[in-house]
């Protein structure tokens, strides 16, 4: 329940500026389908010791959604999130759904996952919109 308070708490100081608040969600919340009915967390594979904290996010991001006072961005990376992998230098942007990279794998490492947010801190692709990312091993 803290992310959805802590949210509106920094919604609510950044309201009116040019500060961007910019979140680090998870895959969770991620379609998993064209309908946009269904998010991964809700499916038989996910797993369950991370679906409390994917059910905050998903009201996190929805909060947001009622902000538009506030320049936000959401971001929600790849499903495995790898502290240890190589940087690659690229990635694939995705919107709503949950996507997989050219190996069929939701995967970035840290590093391509710092790139992809620096790109987005820099381009402002996603004001006011949720992205994720994908990259190679």
């Amino acid at each position: 329940p803290l992310h959805k308070e802590y949210t509106a708490k920094l919604c609510d100081l950044l309201k009116g500026t040019d500060t961007r608040l910019i979140v680090v969600g998870g895959a969770g919340s991620l379609y998993v389908n064209k309908e946009h009915t269904v998010q991964l967390y809700q499916t038989p594979e996910f797993p369950k010791e991370y679906l409390e904290i994917a059910t905050s996010q998903v009201e996190e991001l929805a909060y947001l959604r009622t902000r538009s006072d506030v320049a936000w961005t959401f971001f929600s990376p790849a499903a495995v999130f790898d502290p240890e992998g190589r940087y690659t230098g690229s990635y694939t942007l995705g919107g709503e759904e949950f996507i997989l990279n050219s190996e069929g794998e939701s995967y970035i490492s840290y590093a391509d996952y710092a790139l992809a947010l620096a790109d987005e801190i820099e381009n402002k692709k996603f004001v006011g919109k949720r992205f994720t990312a994908v990259g190679k091993k």
